[in-house]
């Protein structure tokens, strides 16, 4: 199974065709899809006019929407990797405190495919990342600001489950809300 850098390589390759170059695109999706893999595909395709049927789209476009994918990747990992580093300080000096981590697929679900927040990913992923770092939860979304919510029902352990911003269409992270807003 090809990681997400071989398949970003199989896009970049000029050797390779459109179709191929389009197919692995799709399918760094399975390594990392931030909305989730279709909202994140169309998310894509509409900011880099790529037609979500079209195989033999312009191979530049595709480039590009696979750098706005690999810069909202590097976002991600960062703050994985910090994480993690700070849960084993944590658990070394005997503490712990609640956290969020994914692995990087549906890390800012949407609720609808069709309903994404605007802007590049990576900045919405620098938004997310600052809410979740924050000592202080708020009462916004951290994404777009929107301060009203829907519930979608469901249990905990589901990851369609929980608050979606009717600004934007994320489910939004529990622990970036206060629980006011997050109950």
């Amino acid at each position: 199974m090809a990681g997400f850098r071989s398949l970003a390589g199989q896009v970049r390759d000029a050797s390779n065709d459109r179709a191929l170059r389009r197919h692995s695109l799709r399918r760094c999706l399975e390594r990392f899809a931030p909305y989730g893999h279709r909202a994140t595909w169309y998310h894509l395709c509409d900011r880099h006019g790529i037609g979500p049927e079209d195989r033999g789209c312009d191979p530049q476009r595709l480039v590009a929407a696979l750098e706005e994918l690999e810069d909202a990747r590097g976002v991600w990992l960062t703050y994985e990797r910090q994480f993690a580093e700070r849960r084993r300080r944590e658990k070394h000096d005997g503490l712990r405190t609640p956290g969020w981590a994914w692995s990087g697929e549906a890390v800012v679900r949407c609720a609808d495919p069709g309903v994404r927040p605007e802007g590049a990913l990576g900045e919405v992923m620098r938004r997310l990342v600052r809410a979740l770092e924050d000592e202080r939860p708020g009462s916004a979304c951290p994404v777009c600001g929107e301060t009203e919510f829907l519930w979608l029902p469901g249990s905990v352990r589901e990851p369609w489950y929980g608050p979606v911003c009717k600004g934007c269409g994320i489910v939004v992270p529990r622990p970036a809300l206060t629980v006011t807003v997050a109950a």
